[in-house]
């Protein structure tokens, strides 16, 4: 596939594991979250060895996430810069899933949607990991008050609410644009691909105007 003429690489090996470690974590994070979130999802601790384990392992796999996210934001923050042309993106969204991209503006690597995605993630793993420390039994609770501790398990269940709901619409847009998941599989995508959805991004790969 690397010397396929049609082909453009858009992810490396290293790009492609560090994402799918972010999203293994991500989905023991939130069974294993879910297990104490009510009783009902209490059975999921099984998964992880019963309920003492899991509430040991949980900010261990959390601590792993943070690092495997937060090589992903050193990687991608420049990237994901908001520029006049994302927020005109944004707002021809509706269009775009209408089926009318004529008033679409050319994209880079990422386009404005993924950008906000990434911010709102960002802002959500920031508040997980400050409410997670706070919260944290074994290491950290014991330096906060009553009070801080119980804001902060309120801050953490929300932020991991909406977090799950940004991966799961993450998700969907991924297997709605085609060639997204190959993406990240394989690394490659088609030229044409490229040059349909991030057309600047496009003709920077390919050194000039295409």
């Amino acid at each position: 596939m690397k010397n396929d003429p049609n082909k453009i690489l858009r992810y490396t090996p290293f790009e492609r594991a560090n994402h799918w470690l972010a999203a293994i974590s991500f989905i023991l994070l939130a069974l294993s979250g879910l297990a104490f979130f009510h009783p009902a999802f209490y059975p999921l601790t099984q998964l992880f060895g019963g309920g003492v384990w899991t509430r040991i392992l949980h900010p261990f796999i959390g601590v792993l996430m943070c690092l495997s996210f937060g090589v992903m934001f050193f990687n991608y923050r420049k990237l994901n810069v908001m520029t006049p042309a994302d927020r005109e993106w944004l707002s021809h969204v509706r269009e775009m899933v209408d089926g009318d991209d004529r008033h679409m503006p050319e994209a880079g690597k990422f386009n404005g949607g993924q950008k906000l995605l990434f911010w709102l993630l960002v802002a959500s793993m920031a508040l997980l990991v400050l409410s997670g420390i706070v919260i944290w039994r074994s290491y950290f609770a014991f330096l906060f008050p009553a009070a801080v501790i119980r804001l902060a398990s309120v801050v953490h269940a929300v932020a991991a609410t909406v977090m799950i709901a940004l991966i799961i619409f993450h998700i969907y847009a991924a297997i709605w644009t085609k060639e997204s998941i190959d993406a990240m599989l394989y690394g490659h995508v088609r030229r044409a691909w490229a040059k349909q959805h991030h057309t600047a991004w496009f003709r920077q790969m390919m050194g000039g105007d295409k």
